[in-house]
Parts: C-alpha cells; structure tokens; sequence
C-alpha cells in the first residue's frame, strides 16, 4: 500500500520539526514537503498534490483557514486537518466551514493525532475531545436564548441577508461590495442585529444562523 503523502505548514520551525517527527513515527506516512507560510503551502500543494494537509491555524501571509478553503476548491481529493493552540467553537466552526475535516489542539500525544489521521481518511470528521467540549458548550449556552429570541422569519430581509454573510464569514467591506452598501451602512444593520437577537458577538451570532438554520453546517 502506498504511504500516505502528506504537507506540514507551520510557521515556527521547532514546532514544524516537532510535529514532523512525530509524523514519522507513523507507520505508511510520508512528509513530502513543508511549509512556513500560507502562500508556501498552496505552492507545494499544488506541486505535490498530497492526501492530506496538516495546517497551523495562525501563519503569516495566509492564515490556515485561507488556506483550507482554497484547498476545499481546487484539491477537494485532499484533507486538511487544522492544527491549532485554540480550543474555542469560533475557531472550531470557521475550520469546518472553511472545509476541514479535522481539528487537532497542539497539545495532542501522537495517538491522538493517528486517530485524527485515520479519521480524515476514512471520510470522517475528527475534532480534539477539549475542542468538541466548546463546540457543545457553545450550543448549550445559546440553548435558552434560542428559545425566547425571534426566528430569522422575524428578523428583516437585509437583516437576514446580512446574518447569513456574517456566518458565512465574510468581511464588513465584503458584504458592502455584495450588497452595494457603504461600511458604515453595514455595521449598523449589524448593530441592530444584534441588538434585536440579544447576542453581542460574531461567534454567537454563527451558533444562532447554524441552530436555525440561516446557514448548514454541511458544505
């Protein structure tokens, strides 16, 4: 059987030496190449077009999830798995939006990360257990918000609109150009978004638009 071929992009080299001996030390795994920043790694993944990617989550140049998402596009063969010291559900849900199949804390032993490996491979989604905690903690928090907020039928049209482009993660100078509104236009319609769902952060305003869903958790 062929070893699996897979892209190491971290930009601090001892923790990019670290991990890729740890990666050695599972059985039918090559490391075909590494990279220090997001521009780097696109490069060698389109050179190398390898199984899998294993990508830092905060690189200079292209952070992890930009990377990620455009691997999603044009290598939809091969796996990402985020490697990141967060374990916050912003984080966690922006990697699988962005198309993920894996979210690795740093602080992982090498059992979990060929767990992880095997996971993604296997057309699975993998998630570090402290990881997932959040995921689920976050959905509990906003449980009995959830109850008592209005649905998005309630909301506004733009309102809508704009709910949904922020889950989606877009910039406020994005969802300008889209709309064909100024910046400032579109901050207040975010303003009073909030205000009228009672969540005062991007983070509870994407666990509201996945739980009602404004947006899927599914690409």
């Amino acid at each position: 059987m062929a070893a699996l071929r897979v892209v190491l992009a971290d930009d601090h080299e001892l923790v990019r030496a670290g991990i890729s001996a740890l990666l050695q030390r599972i059985p039918d795994l090559s490391v075909v190449a590494e990279a220090a920043n997001g521009h780097e790694a696109l490069r060698l993944i389109a050179q190398h077009r390898p199984d899998l990617v294993l990508l830092d989550i905060t690189m200079p140049e292209l952070n992890g999830l930009e990377v990620a998402d455009q691997v999603a596009r044009d290598f939809p063969a091969t796996r990402v798995i985020i490697l990141s010291m967060h374990a916050t559900s912003d984080y966690v849900l922006k990697a699988m939006r962005v198309g993920a199949s894996g979210y690795l804390l740093k602080g992982a032993r090498l059992a979990e990360l060929d767990l992880a490996i095997s996971a993604v491979m296997r057309g699975e989604t993998y998630l570090s257990p402290a990881a997932a905690k959040h995921v689920v903690g976050g959905y509990r928090d906003q449980a009995g918000r959830a109850d008592s907020a209005e649905s998005p039928e309630q909301l506004t049209p733009r309102q809508r609109e704009i709910l949904q482009m922020i889950a989606e993660g877009k910039t406020t100078k994005e969802i300008a150009q889209i709309l064909t509104l100024s910046a400032k236009t579109v901050e207040m319609h975010r303003a009073q978004l909030m205000e009228r769902l009672d969540i005062h952060d991007v983070a509870g305003l994407v666990r509201y638009a996945l739980r009602t869903g404004v947006i899927s958790d599914e690409r």
